[in-house]
């Protein structure tokens, strides 16, 4: 009984740590890509800003997506150390490494106090966020994954997942506080820092919830049998490499339409529909209670129905809500696009909620680490690292963004075919390859040890 009780809180804890940590860090990522979509570009690019604002919010937006590319470099390192030193200590280097770059990012001057410097010094603290998130989902997903009862991967697997819409609700309400609470004179002046410096705080609270949480199970009988000393990277891409590519295509949708939820649509409703700030925000906050629920949906859906069949589901609705979508955000009226972004998020949430225990299922336990975090991060550049970029690009082309729906729909049938490609990955055994065999017959020669010396 007591032996229950204590697994039980060891997994409320773990879950805690997951889902505190991604929350902390996707509120500081979501704070910058909503404040560039809405303020950064008059205060760190403005010569461009007067001179040529549709290409520099385009370049803004690249601001956003250059830190996509060093998520592969955060993986890698992080990939590495987590599946030769542990999965608990990486994240707590990840968790730090994101709150110091967005603390920073809150005391950086403008260019109108230092000049081209200014763009510069905030492209080197996106870096640094890039590097920490690369590194910081595929341990996350990890010690829920491995923490959780084989029939309850997906569920426990969709905490991580849940910390994204936390991140963007905690982003975009206080935001809309921010907004509502100051004149917009004072929120160029001052205010934006405020959401940056705060993360200092929330560093502090996931750093001690997740010093708190146990190692990975898995890893522990990876240390047993010391699979630690292999060299996962270079067996990752000899051996699995295929599961890498696949992971990565599996992602580019959800993760670009996400992040023209995260991004795109809030500078698209504010500068071209004319929409108010402030209400955009507090709809788009409300709707990311639908990427919450749906998520922790998806995740207990495939325990039940198959992490496939999820996914297709959560896909299938995305694709179906593409066009329906932006002609309902382009009528300019703020209740009906509070219910584009909420039937998006549906969507959205089923294809992300089983995203945790399918990646863990593909990979073999000594280079898991590696593999979840490389897909994942890869998945990131091709789907939402520009995705904000590439919509803009349309729009100013095309001046229709129907385009826009056709791209994503576009990556959502890419994705469809590698979920099928993978198919369904429900119940395969993630612990070290023939662990239960080598610690059965540790404990026979045990056993056989004792015998003797009695019988002596």
């Amino acid at each position: 009984m007591s032996q229950n009780v204590s697994r039980t809180q060891e997994e409320r804890r773990v879950l805690a740590g997951t889902l505190v940590g991604t929350t902390i860090e996707w509120y500081d990522f979501f704070i910058f890509a909503q404040l560039t979509a809405t303020l950064l570009t008059p205060l760190f690019l403005a010569p461009l800003g007067e001179s040529n604002p549709g290409l520099a919010q385009i370049l803004s937006f690249a601001m956003i997506g250059i830190s996509f590319f060093f998520r592969p470099l955060g993986a890698i390192v992080a990939g590495h150390l987590g599946d030769r030193y542990g999965r608990k200590r990486i994240l707590v280097l990840t968790l730090i490494l994101m709150g110091v770059a967005t603390a920073l990012i809150g005391v950086l001057p403008t260019y109108a106090a230092v000049g081209i410097a200014a763009p510069i010094m905030l492209v080197a603290l996106r870096i640094i966020q890039g590097f920490s998130a690369g590194g910081e989902w595929g341990g996350a997903a990890l010690m829920a994954v491995e923490h959780a009862p084989n029939n309850r991967r997906g569920y426990f697997g969709a905490f991580p997942q849940i910390g994204v819409p936390l991140g963007m609700i905690l982003a975009t309400g206080l935001l809309y506080v921010l907004r509502i609470s100051m004149t917009p004179e004072q929120f160029q002046a001052w205010g934006w820092r405020i959401p940056f410096l705060m993360s200092v705080v929330l560093i502090i609270v996931g750093y001690m919830i997740r010093r708190a949480v146990e190692e990975s199970p898995i890893f522990k009988q990876m240390a047993l049998r010391k699979a630690s000393e292999h060299t996962p990277l270079k067996e990752l891409m000899r051996s699995n490499f295929k599961q890498v590519i696949q992971a990565a295509l599996i992602f580019i949708s959800n993760n670009a339409a996400g992040y023209l939820v995260i991004a795109f649509f809030i500078s698209y409703t504010t500068s071209v529909l004319k929409m108010p700030v402030a209400p955009v925000l507090l709809a788009t906050t409300i709707g990311s209670f639908g990427w919450l629920i749906f998520t922790l949906v998806g995740g207990w859906l495939s325990d039940v129905i198959g992490r496939r069949a999820t996914f297709v589901i959560g896909y299938a609705l995305v694709f179906v809500w593409m066009i329906p979508m932006f002609l309902l955000v382009n009528t300019g009226n703020i209740m009906l696009y509070g219910v584009a972004v909420f039937v998006l998020t549906i969507g959205l949430g089923l294809s992300y909620g089983p995203q945790s225990a399918m990646y863990a299922e593909m990979f073999p336990a000594h280079i898991r680490y590696s593999g979840i975090s490389i897909g994942y991060a890869l998945g990131a550049i091709l789907g939402g690292a520009f995705a904000a970029t590439v919509a803009q690009i349309l729009l100013e082309a095309t001046g229709n963004s129907i385009s826009i729906a056709i791209y994503i729909m576009v990556l959502t049938i890419i994705s469809v075919a590698a979920v099928l490609w993978v198919g369904e990955t429900r119940g395969r055994n993630l612990h070290v390859e023939d662990i239960d065999e080598e610690l059965a017959a540790a404990a026979a020669h045990e056993a056989e040890v004792e015998r003797k010396h009695h019988s002596n």
